[in-house]
């Protein structure tokens, strides 16, 4: 049975008990490229680049036919994922080398991904135990969580090089950056608190606490609102961002375990990955209430809207699938099955 106090540690142990000697070579992942179910094909055609962290991959999905289309080798065990605003490139945090051996993540890595060529374009040294990635809305610089290090990175994506190196509270996991990027907002799993980061001097100008464990963090596209995914405690955060100082202003009762969230570009729904029921919960904005609850795939850590907001994507981690949310009816349309890899971090362009 599941218990909200152990659920963290377990998400934990999964990921650092992989063994080197598992890992499956690429030969193989070439023979899965092939299955996949289409039922129901995407309204438009888009990539979903989703972290695989059990084969050391980026994988990418055409939503269109639903199909993989590229397998793209990256640094141990693969986290998060983020795509530059223009579309151009994908950021994935590589947690460094998990294994029996060295329970705790040795230096950190991001693969930076041409879209187009699908190739690793550069390699980037950041924290230990790099985690979520975002970017400025003008696309000149990427925040990324260092969890195991208490710290965030930025990286001038330019240059791909690092720029400044941040201290946040404890354990970071995910960050969002503000629509006009004056502000990042970092969760800090061990320390129950949001470090809020002024973009323009890169130091922390607020702190908001969080009643338990924050994980995921989404904003809304009018900038006035963060959304906070608890999973200790069941529950989503809503912070007013709005004003000078930050400030919680609604608790929502979501699934067992919430994990990931992300926003439809008109705003108006959150979406919400409850880890341990294998539910999503939708959230009207406005309304500040669940309004719909899908059932999807075992373990959806991560959710990602496409762009035209007409489908979610959940990746299923204990199954290596991902689920499609239509977003007009809130019922999942098709499954992707992706052969136990363990996907993770999940973006669509």
């Amino acid at each position: 049975m599941f218990h909200n106090q152990t659920w963290f540690s377990k998400f934990m142990i999964r990921i650092r008990n992989h063994k080197l000697s598992s890992l499956r070579p690429l030969w193989f992942l070439a023979v899965l490229l092939t299955p996949a179910l289409a039922s129901v094909p995407a309204a438009a055609q888009y990539n979903a680049f989703v972290a695989q962290n059990a084969s050391n991959s980026v994988w990418v999905i055409n939503t269109m036919i639903d199909r993989v289309v590229a397998v793209i080798p990256v640094q141990f065990s693969p986290f998060g994922i983020a795509i530059t605003p223009n579309g151009a490139f994908a950021y994935v945090s590589n947690t460094g080398a998990i294994c029996d051996l060295c329970p705790i993540a040795q230096s950190g890595s991001v693969s930076v991904i041409d879209t187009t060529t699908y190739n690793v374009v550069a390699t980037i040294p950041v924290g230990r135990w790099p985690a979520g990635v975002a970017f400025t809305p003008d696309g000149a610089f990427s925040y990324v969580a260092n969890f195991n290090s208490n710290t965030v990175s930025v990286i001038n994506t330019v240059t791909n090089t690092v720029t400044a190196t941040i201290g946040v509270g404890t354990e970071p996991l995910f960050v969002a950056i503000t629509p006009n990027g004056a502000f990042a907002y970092v969760t800090n799993y061990a320390s129950n608190n949001v470090s809020v980061i002024q973009t323009a001097t890169n130091g922390v100008v607020a702190t908001v606490p969080m009643a338990s464990n924050p994980w995921g963090v989404a904003i809304t596209p009018d900038g006035a609102l963060a959304y906070v995914t608890n999973p200790r405690s069941n529950e989503v955060s809503v912070i007013d961002i709005s004003g000078a100082a930050p400030t919680v202003v609604a608790t929502v009762r979501v699934g067992c375990g919430p994990s990931g969230a992300a926003i439809t570009p008109n705003g108006a729904f959150t979406y919400v990955s409850n880890a341990c029921d294998s539910t999503v919960s939708v959230i009207n904005t406005a309304t500040k209430a669940v309004v719909a609850t899908v059932a999807v795939g075992p373990d959806p850590e991560n959710i990602a809207i496409s762009p035209d907001g007409f489908f979610a994507y959940t990746s299923n981690f204990m199954t290596g699938s991902l689920s499609v949310i239509d977003t007009a009816t809130n019922r999942v349309v098709d499954t992707i099955q992706a052969a136990g890899t363990e996907p993770l971090g999940i973006a669509v362009r």
